[in-house]
């Protein structure tokens, strides 16, 4: 029988049993059911001591368990083997000293001892499910791989007997371990095991510890991180606790899945997984020395910790020691040959840094041990997917989310597969993009047009020559972008990630009311595809992220980050990181503004660097890593001494923050804590240089609409340096202000600062269209209309001003773009768009779709007299321009195409 069918079996066995017991009392003799009832009565008694015995540990026994048990949680581990090698050794009849003595035999490593401890037990104890399921790891661990086979279904047969009758907490919440590990249904375990223990004994922490295990596994982290914060009220000190609900808590707030670690380990500083939890975060951060202090920690408590070892492989792979990395992976191994755990963790800590091909072999090699492996599986389809492999990955997530229907990641993933089929596929070059069909039609051809552009000019700068294509997928939906970039909704903030040659991005639709500019990010994101693929994935996060940044300045000036007055406070702050530590920043940052200042920072290095030892020397770096080359090493051979590289740039940097508003007051010493107008009035008098209080006192006038006094700060810090176009600053408060005073030119130059320095100001270029139509400057509506459709190409209004305006310059080409997106905006009137259209094309000398679009207005407007005008005239110069299929009955003269004698209909 397999294990899906035992679940089944398991309800139908307990209803049996009910019914069976049921029938004895009312069959046979009076006689006979006096000896069932008494039969019954001792079987009662029998049952209820077996509760009282195997469900609550007795008066004498307690406080010497429980202190042993204690000594455990708090890394006592040869105080807790001593107390529970005693207990064994002296014959107490209760399987949970042999139990406890194992698991503190299997954390230190010593695997003989545990084999020894386990067999012995198993003579006495052999009805105990949770000892032959801890007997699992023990036989894997000796080498003993051919005896987990017949111990498995040893352990099965015990579960079926055990089932029909009485079965402890333990044992149950042994039991559905064991199940979850073969893959069985989720939903299943849960309700029957973890669940009945938890009704039966609401206080029995283990029951929600394996529950929120299982729905981690699943990806249910929200299930896990309430069923762990219930299990807090237990009041239980046990290091698995915080550590679980770190697990639950890193991919939605990492500073407190931190927090969660830091506990963990206040109560047990050698507890391994914890330890594990640190060590793959200064990875994470590029603090490979760190990682590989905490992995020797985790060492000196157990010589064979698998996890160890395969983080030390991993941080050999990442610095070039492949050699020392066979040996990390023989020492991960040396206890358990087949142990899939070691290659997935190896592989998934490498697909984390981007190295997606390495960290699928990695895979490979775990699935070729354990072919059942769920985990391996599914990482492995991420994988592909995140290589272009496409058609590879999307089989391997199919059979991932068949095999295991309550994986969540894997059932998010295939859905959102089902929902992408229908977008359209635009290809060029060697560019595939995906996007919804609409926006498709929309600015599909802009964006081609500009990952082309991107090509073109990013690869020929880095020497790079792309050998596969490049998929660019763009997402209406943020949910939809954040589960195909990271398998669960969230992930907001993140306007798009590149794996290599992927790129993922939100559209504008996903970003409300002031979307950033996608054109902007496309430029950085596809920097990232020229600079992994040089690099060959064997880049840091912080050199990736600077080079992006970088480019986007040097493409436009008002895309990418600048320098700003908390960026200055923070460039002479501790805030600045060193450039040897500047991934780390990118990882859990404190706020938004943190991680925005990592991507400027980064920036600035890349600044300093070319400035320093030219684009020559940074090429050179990107080629080290290529090669294998850890980045200290890189930087060292070709900019000097690590310690001096951030001596310098730290000066560089703060060299530069001084220049911003040089002749301002930047201290906070004595800015008041609060005020209103009249207090920040007083205060700027004394000190009418103070960039805050004068940013203070614009802000208070503003609220209080007092515009004329908002224009006196804001027009100091104009003569000052520091005006700068972050969303809702001061350069959008100065053109405001002199838009409600009146100042036409002021506010005209106002817009003019505010464009050049943002690439996302939004109502400024609306505000600057609605002065160039009325003025009727239409070469500045023409560019500012092209500005705002780089940031919100789905508004009817920006694609109209665009048409008037082209069509205004006899820029026919940009009039045929924007009416033809008008037309898949609902218009209000379509056949005069169509007209527009035909009007566009035929100026351009193109008479099929010119004509197209003149029938089409016709279909729309039967009346419409100027589209029978034109679509006579197409026909007209089709004629002449072919004698042959000209027709005797034309005329000359356009205007006198005979119409229907009937009023036009009227046309917007």
């Amino acid at each position: 029988m397999n294990a899906s069918g035992f679940l089944v079996d398991i309800q139908r066995d307990e209803h049996r049993v009910l019914r069976s017991r049921s029938q004895s009392w009312v069959r046979g003799p009076a006689c006979d059911r006096q000896q069932r009832v008494s039969t019954r009565l001792l079987c009662t008694v029998v049952v209820c001591t077996l509760l009282a015995t195997l469900g609550r540990p007795a008066t004498g026994l307690a406080a010497s368990y429980d202190d042993a048990v204690q000594q455990f949680r708090h890394g006592q581990y040869d105080d807790a083997a001593a107390t529970a090698a005693f207990e064994v050794e002296r014959g107490v009849w209760s399987e949970r000293w042999p139990r406890l003595l194992i698991q503190c035999q299997l954390t230190q490593g010593d695997h003989a001892a545990a084999l020894q401890t386990y067999r012995e037990a198993l003579q006495r104890y052999p009805t105990s499910i949770a000892l032959r399921y801890m007997g699992l790891d023990v036989l894997r661990f000796n080498g003993l791989q051919d005896e987990v086979g017949q111990a498995e279904a040893d352990l099965f047969a015990q579960m079926q007997r055990a089932f029909a009758g009485y079965i402890t907490r333990d044992n149950l919440v042994a039991a559905g371990r064991f199940l979850t590990g073969r893959g069985e249904d989720a939903r299943k375990v849960l309700e029957m095991f973890y669940d009945r223990v938890r009704e039966r004994d609401p206080e029995y922490l283990d029951a929600y510890l394996a529950t929120a295990e299982l729905a981690i596994r699943k990806g249910d982290f929200q299930v896990a991180a309430d069923t762990l914060q219930q299990a807090m009220k237990l009041g239980e000190k046990t290091p698995e606790l915080h550590h679980l609900l770190a697990k639950a808590l890193e991919s939605s707030d990492g500073q407190t899945a931190a927090e969660q670690i830091a506990m963990a380990l206040r109560i047990n500083p050698q507890h391994l997984p914890s330890l594990q939890w640190l060590a793959e975060r200064a990875i994470d951060r590029e603090r490979y020395d760190d990682a590989k202090d905490i992995a020797n920690q985790m060492l000196q408590i157990n010589l064979h910790e698998p996890s160890a070892w395969a983080l030390l492989a991993v941080i050999a792979h990442l610095n070039g020691e492949y050699d020392v990395e066979k040996l990390m992976r023989a020492a991960a191994l040396s206890t358990w040959e087949q142990n899939p755990d070691v290659d997935h963790l190896i592989g998934k800590k490498l697909s984390e840094k981007y190295r997606f091909a390495e960290g699928a072999e990695y895979q490979n090699l775990a699935l070729s041990a354990d072919p059942l492996h769920i985990a391996a599986s599914f990482q492995l389809a991420q994988d592909m997917l995140r290589l272009g492999e496409e058609e590879i990955g999307w089989e391997i997530a199919g059979e991932v989310a068949k095999a295991d229907p309550y994986n969540v990641v894997a059932y998010n993933l295939m859905t959102l597969r089902d929902r992408t089929s229908k977008f359209s596929v635009l290809k060029q070059d060697g560019i595939q993009v995906r996007m919804d069909a609409k926006e498709a039609k929309l600015y599909g051809d802009a964006v081609l047009e500009l990952l082309l552009d991107a090509k073109q000019v990013l690869c020929e700068k880095y020497d790079v020559r792309p050998d596969k294509p490049i998929l660019v997928e763009i997402f209406p939906h943020q949910n939809d972008f954040a589960i195909r970039t990271f398998g669960l909704p969230g992930g907001a903030g993140y306007l798009g990630v590149c794996f290599g040659r992927v790129i993922t991005a939100n559209s504008p639709a996903s970003q409300g009311e002031r979307p950033s500019n996608w054109k902007s990010v496309l430029w950085h994101e596809f920097c990232h595809v020229v600079t992994l693929e040089k690099t060959k994935n064997r880049m840091p996060r912080w050199l990736s992220e600077g080079i992006s940044v970088y480019e986007e300045r040097q493409r436009n000036p008002s895309w990418g980050e600048k320098m700003t007055p908390q960026y200055r406070s923070m460039l002479l702050s501790d805030e600045l990181t060193p450039v040897s530590d500047l991934s780390a920043a990118f990882l859990s940052p404190p706020s938004a503004t943190a991680l925005q200042f990592a991507y400027y920072e980064s920036s600035l290095v890349i600044e300093f660097l070319i400035e320093q030892h030219g684009q020559e020397a940074l090429l050179a770096v990107l080629d080290d890593l290529a090669a294998g080359i850890p980045i200290n090493d890189a930087l060292t051979r070709h900019t000097g001494s690590l310690q001096r590289l951030d001596a310098q740039f730290d000066a560089y940097a703060k060299q530069r923050a001084n220049q911003f508003g040089a002749l301002a007051d930047w201290s906070r010493d004595t800015l008041p804590d609060d005020g209103d107008l009249t207090t920040w009035k007083g205060w700027t008098r004394a000190h009418p240089t103070n960039y805050w209080g004068l940013r203070e006192l614009a802000k208070s006038a503003i609220e209080a609409g007092q515009w004329e006094q908002a224009l006196v700060p804001l027009l100091r810090m104009q003569q000052l340096g520091v005006l700068t176009g972050e969303r809702d600053g001061p350069l959008e408060w100065l053109a405001r202000a002199h838009r409600e005073l009146g100042h036409d030119r002021q506010e005209i130059r106002a817009i003019q600062d505010n464009l050049a320095q943002s690439s996302d100001a939004l109502p400024a270029l609306r505000r600057w269209i609605n002065i160039g139509q009325s003025e009727e400057q239409w070469e500045n509506v023409l560019d500012a209309s092209q500005q705002a459709l780089a940031i919100q190409p789905l508004l009817p209004e920006f694609h109209l001003a665009s048409a008037v305006a082209a069509e205004k310059l006899d820029r026919h080409d940009l009039a045929v773009e924007a009416l033809s997106a008008l037309l898949e905006l609902d218009p209000v009137d379509p056949a005069a768009l169509h007209f527009r259209l035909a009007n566009a094309y035929d100026l351009q000398n193109e008479s099929f779709p010119a004509k197209h679009h003149a029938l089409m207005a016709l279909e729309l407007a039967p009346r419409y007299r100027d589209a029978h005008r034109l679509l006579w005239k197409l026909q007209h110069a089709a004629s002449r321009s072919d004698p042959a299929t000209a027709d005797p009955a034309d005329v000359e003269n356009p205007e006198a195409v005979k119409v229907p004698a009937i009023e036009e209909e009227e046309t917007l």
